[in-house]
């Protein structure tokens, strides 16, 4: 009996290929995904900008010229705060900003900036200004003192400066002060310019001392103060004088001949404290006092003034001559002389001047 094949392995056997199954349904495509934006790119560079760029900005602001277009010169009180100071300069238009001026004092002076009066220039910078302030720069005023004042003089010529504070409590000692210009910031103390003035006159004496002529009849630096006082009222501004007016004096000490200088009466009748007013009269000349120079021999006991450098010097380093006198010669000079004969004649030239 033969079996039939069922069709299917028939075609196999045949050689032709097996039929395939029949397709599955095709999926539907999948959309397209969308990739969500990365966020930390643009929140770390925020924060780079929020945290590194400020730096090279507040630096850069630091040294940018500031808004002020002309010079300004302003007072700090002592005891002024940084803050009131920053606000101060920020009325008068001198910051780009107070908070950047409050940084800077801090970071720079510790907050130390020192009162005063200061002239700012057009410009300047946050550093620039903090720097003035902390390192004190203030404004330099100048008050000059004449050669030849007393003591009581230059005492008050201090306390009548402006701008200055405090009092001088005592007249100094003649003498110890030295007649020079000198330079002071607004609200300094007076009685420190004093102490300036001591300090100056010590120190120049002390100096010139050193560098004095050999074989002068002078036991001290004192009794050389003394003489250039004496020779600096006799000169006043004929300063070419000096060093002869000097040896005139050494050549009567020497010959131990009273000086006879008319400061010295002067200064017997006054103290120092006021002007004589007059002139001095033959009854003057005979007024007891150790300072009367016609009734005693020698020095003085003091100072009569305050001797300027140039006075010093010549008293210490006198000119060489044999010369014993001299008289005003009616041009803001004097006139020499070796005896007492030509000193008359130069007297009676110099009264016949004076003569209605």
């Amino acid at each position: 009996m033969t079996e039939q094949t069922p069709d299917f392995f028939q075609n196999t056997i045949a050689g032709e290929p097996a039929p395939t199954a029949p397709p599955e349904a095709a999926e539907p495509p999948l959309p397209p995904v969308r990739r969500k934006p990365l966020l930390l790119p643009y929140i770390l560079f925020t924060i780079f900008i929020l945290t590194a760029l400020p730096g090279p900005l507040f630096f850069a602001a630091l040294f940018l010229p500031g808004p002020n277009k002309e010079a300004k010169t302003i007072i700090i009180p002592r005891g002024t705060s940084v803050q009131e100071i920053g606000r101060i300069l920020d009325q008068n238009n001198l910051l780009i900003n107070p908070l950047l001026f409050r940084g800077m004092a801090r970071m720079m002076a510790h907050n130390q900036l020192q009162a005063g009066e200061y002239t700012f220039e057009p410009g300047q910078s946050v550093v620039e200004i903090t720097a003035m302030l902390r390192d004190g720069k203030t404004v330099l005023r100048q008050i000059t003192v004449p050669e030849g004042l007393t003591s009581n003089d230059i005492v008050t010529l201090i306390r009548n400066t402006p701008d200055l504070t405090g009092d001088v409590p005592d007249i100094p000692e003649e003498g110890s002060l030295l007649p020079e210009s000198y330079r002071y910031s607004y609200g300094e103390n007076r009685a420190a310019i004093i102490e300036r003035m001591e300090k100056d006159q010590r120190d120049t004496l002390a100096q010139l001392w050193e560098t004095r002529a050999k074989d002068l009849p002078l036991t001290s630096p004192g009794e050389a103060l003394i003489l250039a006082s004496i020779v600096e009222k006799e000169t006043g501004k004929m300063a070419e004088e000096r060093a002869r007016v000097a040896g005139v004096f050494y050549n009567r000490l020497k010959r131990k001949m009273p000086l006879q200088t008319d400061p010295t009466v002067i200064y017997a009748l006054t103290k120092g404290e006021k002007a004589l007013g007059r002139s001095l009269t033959r009854a003057d000349l005979s007024t007891p006092s150790p300072f009367n120079t016609y009734l005693n021999a020698g020095l003085p006991p003091a100072p009569i003034c305050n001797p300027g450098r140039a006075a010093l010097e010549a008293a210490l380093n006198p000119e060489s001559h044999d010369l014993l006198y001299f008289v005003a010669n009616g041009s803001g000079g004097h006139s020499f002389s070796r005896t007492l004969n030509e000193h008359n004649k130069n007297v009676s030239h110099w009264q016949s001047l004076h003569r209605p």
